[in-house]
């Protein structure tokens, strides 16, 4: 049976600018090791709730994100904006394709997670 990656909606922003920075060095790290499997194109389950990412975050407070209200706000805007609703399964790089069209590409990243503590490093290099 193929392994689908479950990944919170808002995490295709986040990994989109990952540059090895996070909330600790553990977090880091998994972070890191997530997106070494996704670069590899494997299929995963859109959610908007907690995924594989968050189990290394120190806001992860027993399956509950201290800050689920802004996450989850985050998940739904992506959703929308991609055209997309919770539980879809898709190639992790269709899904990284339409957050980079519709949201990163057409400027909409600071309106979807412009508050989040992160969003100073998440701008490209032209």
């Amino acid at each position: 049976m193929m392994n689908i990656y479950k990944i919170r909606a808002h995490h295709g922003m986040c990994l989109a600018f990952f540059e090895g920075k996070g909330y600790s060095n553990g977090f880091v790290k998994h972070m890191a090791e997530i997106k070494g499997v996704l670069d590899k194109n494997p299929m995963v389950r859109l959610l908007e709730r907690m995924d594989e990412i968050c189990s290394a975050c120190p806001h992860n407070k027993e399956k509950y994100c201290e800050s689920e209200e802004k996450v989850l706000r985050y998940d739904s805007q992506v959703l929308h904006l991609c055209g997309l609703e919770a539980g879809r399964e898709m190639e992790w790089k269709q899904f990284e394709r339409l957050v980079e069209e519709n949201i990163i590409g057409a400027g909409r990243r600071k309106e979807i997670c412009g508050d989040c503590e992160w969003s100073n490093i998440c701008h490209r290099n032209s």
